[in-house]
């Protein structure tokens, strides 16, 4: 029976894949109707992504196969909605993110930031929170996490070594004299055994010459200590890189696959919204979301693994060898970097256009440049046009300035005789994650499909009686429900499958659709209790010599801390920018018929 078992468990994505079908087929058999159809193709495509059997791109492809089988859609019809202007935004921005990684410039940045923290370990935990949050916000979460973990280890490791240096030195010097030997001693012991002053006055007989600790003794003592005390800084430094990165990549439009999907999902279910959302009015509403779940999260793991000592923590009037020597690894890991390099500044120049750009185009307090120029009749530029704009002159701008005489030699000894773009296309083929626009794709025609064969009306009707709720209320839950269901699934399929059941279920209440699909987006991102919850929690996992148990105490505070703060934003400051108190017009329209 066991060998029966552990065949089936071993062989489980192939079954899942057969017999999940041909199970669900019951519902379109005993219920031929167009919602029961499309109802059968959402629930297996949900099965397949929560359970993984397929990769999920390729799962992300069914509707092709059965919308037109099925009758909802035509088969042109479906695969039209695999290439969006969200796809293109997000083609865009990755293209900006890879230029940055391919020269090196995040790490830069990285470095000169934490230069200017210093190394005690609050400040030095805020140093590299901030610095995660914000490349995260730039290029991808994953990213972001395996180059920052080996910069935190480095730097830990040295602060360990020089302690240990440091515990030597002052061990040989006590050593020197008996008396001061003893005093030391007993101090030692005095702290580590956590015995208050007095009991030692009492009773001087318990550390007489009989008990009196070896120099070897006391090393060993503190050696543990400080084992101890760095396995924790290194738990608590892990977690904060991988938890900042996640928080980070909220703040902008392309920070993180949810918010495209949510501009995505928005302009195919309200194609007349407006373009309510765009680059900056999600920073409007998400930065400051950001900011201060960064600032709890930084003071939860403070206390999980630093505690409250400010003047250990903070460094408070203290600057000894040991934090000059783990300053200088850092200095010393800038200074291989060299001087800035034209290829840097030149990413950098883009990349800052790029963004003031973006922030200008539809900046919403004034016609950005986009609507005086181009969008009078209608929105012909896009977000997307933009990143696509300034992405394509990395293929267009030369690495090394024009000069005579060569570029010096390539890996075959040869003269470069003109010098290279700031990005070649095999760079680019190599670090684009295609699969995600794919999943892109799939989730904007399953939304494609839900509207056409009736669907989304159907589960808004039956999602009506919630209107007796209060709305405040709706949200939270809503967004433990998607937090909690992102832990075992991956992001991008919960935003997928929930938006537009949102979508539905905020109109048939007559509830503005945003005051729900926007924390519930965000709230897709806050998988921070498990490894396999996304790709950073892994790094920092295998990283930071991590239990499961550790990342789970950490992570459900800061999920609940997350989730308050998404909805302290969405009925104060967000509910101002998008006029949450009346429901849009451009919400009685649910899908533009072809």
């Amino acid at each position: 029976m066991a060998r029966w078992l552990g065949w089936m468990w071993y062989h489980r994505n192939y079954l899942i894949i057969v017999i999940t079908p041909i199970v669900l087929l019951l519902l379109p058999i005993f219920s031929p109707t167009p919602e029961a159809k499309c109802g059968y193709a959402i629930i297996l495509m949900a099965l397949y992504w929560c359970t993984e059997c397929m990769p999920l791109a390729v799962t992300a492809l069914l509707p092709i196969v059965l919308f037109p089988m099925m009758g909802i859609m035509k088969a042109g019809a479906v695969c039209v909605e695999y290439l969006k202007d969200s796809n293109m935004l997000f083609i865009g921005g990755l293209l900006v993110a890879i230029a940055v990684e391919h020269w090196n410039l995040h790490k830069r940045i990285a470095l000169r930031v934490l230069l200017l923290v210093g190394v005690r370990p609050a400040l030095l935990m805020m140093g590299f929170m901030s610095v995660s949050s914000f490349l995260s916000m730039w290029i991808s979460n994953t990213a972001t996490t395996a180059m920052m973990l080996p910069i935190a280890q480095a730097v830990l490791q040295q602060l360990s070594a020089t302690e240990a240096q440091a515990d030597e030195r002052e061990l040989e010097a006590a050593a020197e004299d008996n008396h001061a030997f003893e005093l030391e001693t007993k101090q030692t012991k005095q702290e580590v055994t956590g015995e208050k002053p007095q009991v030692i006055k009492t009773q001087p007989d318990n550390y007489g010459p009989q008990h009196e600790w070896s120099a070897e003794s006391l090393q060993e003592v503190r050696r543990k200590a400080r084992e101890q005390k760095y396995e924790l800084l290194t738990k608590g430094m892990s977690l904060s890189v991988c938890y900042s990165a996640s928080i980070g990549g909220t703040a902008t439009l392309t920070g993180t696959t949810p918010n495209l999907i949510l501009k995505g999902q928005v302009d195919k279910i309200f194609p007349n919204n407006g373009d309510v959302i765009n680059f900056a009015s999600w920073f409007g509403f998400a930065f400051p979301n950001m900011v201060i779940m960064l600032i709890f999260s930084w003071l939860w793991l403070q206390f999980m693994f630093l505690g409250f000592n400010i003047k250990k923590s903070f460094g408070c009037g203290v600057n000894n060898e040991r934090d000059k020597e783990a300053y200088a690894v850092m200095r010393g890991e800038y200074m291989k970097l060299g001087g800035i390099t034209f290829a840097e500044s030149a990413v950098l120049t883009i990349f800052s256009l790029l963004v003031v750009l973006w922030f200008t185009r539809e900046p919403g307090f004034m016609d950005g440049w986009a609507t005086v120029l181009f969008n009078k009749e209608g929105q012909y530029v896009t977000d997307g046009t933009v990143a696509i704009l300034m992405s394509m002159l990395f293929f267009a701008i030369p690495s090394q300035l024009p000069r005579f005489g060569g570029y010096g030699s390539d890996g075959e000894g040869k003269t470069v005789k003109s010098p290279p773009a700031l990005l070649n296309w095999q760079v680019v083929h190599e670090r684009m994650p295609w699969n995600i626009i794919l999943l892109l794709g799939g989730g904007f025609a399953l939304a494609a499909g839900s509207e056409e064969s009736g669907l989304s009306q159907w589960l808004g009707e039956s999602l009506a009686p919630l209107k007796s709720i209060p709305a405040f209320a709706i949200s939270l839950l809503l967004c433990l429900l998607v937090a909690t269901f992102t832990e075992c699934s991956s992001n991008t399929a919960t935003t997928t499958l929930f938006l537009p059941i949102l979508a539905s279920m905020a109109t048939a209440i007559g509830l503005h659709p945003l005051y729900v699909m926007l924390p519930c987006t965000i709230a897709a991102s806050l998988a921070f209790m498990l490894p396999v919850a996304t790709p950073p929690n892994a790094i920092a996992f295998a990283f930071g010599k991590l239990k499961v148990i550790d990342m789970v105490k950490a992570g459900f505070m800061l999920n609940i801390i997350g989730i308050l703060t998404i909805n302290v934003g969405i009925n104060t400051w967000g509910y101002a920018m998008f006029n949450m108190h009346t429901f849009p017009e451009w919400a009685n329209i649910t899908h533009s018929k072809p």
